[in-house]
């Protein structure tokens, strides 16, 4: 068998278009059989960790078929899986996010993971916010793999030392240091102009706007009173301050090209999420040295965050099953989650590690991430599906890149976000 990958998910409309090829992800055949694995990761930190799964599977006599679908987010990727889920034809697993799994959870299509969480000790290693999307009605339904927050900001190193920028302390230092790189003829925020992206660096804005409590109120309970209050405002005029330091060819661009711009010295910062630091490791950079690492200015306090997560589909056949539970027994062990992280740019999602073999960055990233876990301050990432469904958070993102691509006065965005995502919930 060869392997199949999605050719085309253009225009809005995303046809499952499976081509076949000789030179990517070679397959192997073993006599357990293979497990094929639907996922977004593409980008090159990814791919590396990605490749940490197969080859612990193949320690273990598994062939791997690897279903790779673009684009971040895994918007694309979800298009195809429900194609394949209408055509009775699930894959073995998919990486998902948060209400993606509750989605396929109530629909009874998911395989039980309760032994394997049981032998793993996953109730007490796991932190409960990430367990509210990995167990359904009481039960684990999905193995997660890391704890990414979004709440971080990428730098250039050579580029603040030339020009004398201290890390920001504050949102008015942040702008401050980004008009003086604008001034010196650089880009001051390398931006990806894609609705995820777009969705990525405004609830930035509003965590760093309203602090933790307001987040909240506006991204998980949905508050229409916090969705169209004057925080709010402040939130959308702080994004269209930001969002003069971006350069004009960011419409369309993939997270991973505005990453490359502050690696190769073209953009003084990045805010996204802890993957990008994937790419710098990639690129051969170290942390603190070559680039720096530091929360969003005003989201100290708070972190954000997705955890990839795998979901396994139901199916009669034994060896698959087999297989299923080795994968998941896999994602879970303490020696995985550790190698996984240092290859995707994450901290592991279990919380009962030490933090050693960690990079500089995912050193701070895993404590404040466990200390964000204790003091109830470990919140969803909107923009990552883990604030709310799919239905609101594409509603949101309908107004924030509206608000992006046009001259759209805060005081309506806000009004018409309130209004949007009151329309998603009913």
């Amino acid at each position: 068998m060869t392997i199949m990958f999605n050719k085309c998910l253009m225009a809005g409309v995303i046809p499952l278009a499976i081509a076949l090829s000789s030179t990517a992800f070679a397959q192997e055949s073993t006599g357990k059989g293979e497990v094929e694995v639907l996922n977004w990761w593409t980008s090159g930190g990814e791919a590396k960790a990605l490749g940490a799964l197969k080859d612990q599977l193949a320690d273990d006599g598994i062939g791997w078929q690897n279903m790779p679908v673009a684009g971040g987010a895994g918007t694309n990727a979800m298009a195809v899986l429900r194609s394949r889920i209408t055509s009775n034809n699930p894959p073995t697993a998919a990486q998902v996010l948060g209400y993606d799994a509750q989605d396929w959870a109530d629909r009874d299509a998911l395989s039980s993971l309760d032994d394997v969480a049981s032998a793993g000790n996953w109730d007490e290693v796991f932190p409960q916010p990430i367990q509210h999307f990995a167990k359904s009605d009481g039960h684990w339904i999905a193995a997660p793999f890391e704890i990414h927050s979004t709440n971080w900001v990428w730098a250039n190193k050579s580029m603040m030392d030339e020009l004398g920028i201290q890390q920001p302390g504050s949102w008015e230092e942040f702008m401050a240091s980004m008009k003086k790189a604008q001034d010196a003829g650089h880009t001051g925020l390398a931006y990806g102009g894609q609705p995820w992206q777009d969705a990525t660096v405004f609830e930035n804005v509003v965590l760093a706007t309203g602090g933790a409590d307001f987040y909240r109120r506006a991204m998980i309970d949905l508050d229409p009173e916090a969705l169209d209050s004057d925080t709010m405002i402040r939130s959308f005029d702080r994004f269209r301050e930001l969002l003069q330091y971006k350069d004009d060819n960011s419409p369309g661009r993939d997270w991973n090209l505005a990453t490359a711009m502050v690696i190769n010295g073209d953009a003084l910062y990045q805010i996204m999420g802890d993957w990008a630091k994937g790419e710098f490791l990639n690129a051969g950079l170290e942390p603190e040295q070559d680039f720096m690492c530091f929360r969003t200015p005003g989201t100290q306090d708070a972190v954000t965050f997705n955890s990839d997560l795998m979901i396994m589909f139901k199916n009669d056949n034994d060896q698959q099953q087999a297989m299923q539970r080795t994968m998941a027994e896999i994602i879970g062990s303490p020696e995985f989650q550790m190698t996984f992280s240092q290859l995707k740019g994450s901290v592991p999602a279990r919380t009962d590690l030490l933090a050693d073999k960690l990079d500089a960055c995912a050193q701070r990233g895993y404590e404040q991430a466990k200390a964000a876990a204790e003091s109830d301050t470990l919140m969803g990432s909107m923009a990552h599906g883990y604030a709310a469904p799919a239905s609101v958070k594409n509603a949101v993102f309908d107004i924030v890149s509206s608000f992006v691509n046009s001259d759209m006065p805060s005081d309506v965005a806000a009004e018409q976000l309130a209004m949007v995502v009151q329309g998603a919930r009913s």
